[in-house]
């Protein structure tokens, strides 16, 4: 086998762009806004919708990871970055589930959901960043962005350097058994 199954490459892309996107507003849209901003709330009510649905999507993820069959890791001659390169994987989807719980425990102990969905009309709580799950959320953040950046450096590094064709094995397209292959 040389290709991943076409739902994990699926699921792969979306969960990247909604990653990236539920990154970005955290970090530099909401962030930038005061508590106090009525379209804050606003803003975390998109924010907490792309948290959710990477959440589900993560176990759906995973599910489909066990239950189908998966080319070989990718080699690069060196066994130290190979077993990085294992490793990256979970810590990703373990940063992941982090940033997800991390999120979840902020919007129930700081009452998130009735603020930015009931329509309760509070305010957003002004000691929200001091919550133990809010400030674990940054850290978390602070985290993934470190490991996506070795995730896509080792991929440009593989497919560039190492012309492996890495990114044929997650994308769309024939899925070839490595049997098939050789023929």
């Amino acid at each position: 086998m040389t290709k991943y199954h076409p739902a994990l490459v699926a699921l792969h892309w979306i969960m990247a762009i909604m990653i990236l996107m539920g990154l970005f507003f955290g970090k530099v849209v909401l962030s930038a806004m005061d508590n106090a901003d009525p379209e804050k709330a606003q803003g975390l009510a998109g924010h907490m919708i792309i948290g959710i649905l990477v959440g589900v999507l993560l176990i759906v993820r995973l599910i489909f990871r066990f239950a189908t069959e998966k080319p070989p890791h990718a080699k690069t001659g060196y066994n130290f970055l190979d077993q990085v390169g294992a490793a990256t994987h979970w810590i990703l989807y373990i940063l992941v589930g982090l940033m997800v719980a991390s999120g979840l425990g902020t919007a129930l102990t700081g009452g998130l959901f009735a603020i930015s969905f009931g329509g309760s009309g509070d305010p957003i709580p002004a000691g929200l960043n001091n919550l133990v799950p809010r400030i674990m959320h940054g850290l978390a953040a602070n985290l993934l962005i470190l490991i996506l950046a070795l995730h896509i450096a080792a991929a440009l590094y593989h497919q560039f350097f190492l012309k492996d064709g890495l990114f044929r094995r997650m994308w769309f397209g024939k899925h070839a058994t490595l049997s098939e292959t050789k023929q």
